[in-house]
């Protein structure tokens, strides 16, 4: 899976903004915690939903579970707008 190209990121003071650019039914802007920027910015090229799982496990102090319940959220809400390309 990975980020459509109709949909861009801009980083501004510590803030990840994704904007659609493509004439999509989505027509708002997602502003992004730092775990869901870390999300976008692997979902810039094909990846996987394990491999995310992995990268913040290694990154992030918390239960496996936890940051697999929180990836599978955002990637809902990713879905939802249609922002992925599966």
């Amino acid at each position: 899976m990975k980020l459509r190209d109709q949909f861009i990121t801009q980083d501004l003071d510590d803030i990840q903004y994704l904007i659609p650019v493509g004439g999509e039914a989505f027509s708002g802007i997602v502003r992004s915690n730092k775990t869901a920027a870390f999300i976008v910015e692997r979902l810039k090229s094909e990846t996987t939903e394990e491999l995310i799982v992995d990268a913040l496990f290694e990154r992030f102090d918390a239960p496996r579970e936890e940051i697999a319940k929180d990836v599978r959220d955002i990637l809902d809400i990713l879905r939802g707008i249609n922002a992925l390309e599966e």
